[in-house]
């Protein structure tokens, strides 16, 4: 089992935006902060499974604080942690 952070962010006139630092171009979106997070869920899951049907590796976790610091996502709107069982960095 593997813990990703996933990034919410807001922009005007946007729906809520969804990144993982762990892997880039996972994207997703939801209209609220709630809907985000049941979609990175998703996006998170069907990212991996394509990573692995490709004979990619699946890195491991970036830290918490990490994340936290970096300029890049200094604008979020919340960051979530997002559960994966069956991922194997």
């Amino acid at each position: 089992m593997a813990n990703y952070i996933a990034v919410i962010h807001k922009d005007p006139e946007s729906d809520f935006g969804v990144s993982f630092p762990d892997f880039p171009g996972c994207v997703t979106a939801g209209s609220s902060i709630d809907e985000s997070k049941d979609m990175a869920q998703d996006a998170i899951l069907l990212h991996i499974k394509g990573m692995l049907e490709d004979g990619e590796s699946i890195p491991a976790p970036s830290k918490l604080e990490d994340i936290r610091d970096d300029p890049e996502y200094a604008d979020a709107a919340a960051v979530i942690i997002v559960t994966v069982s069956d991922a194997k960095p």
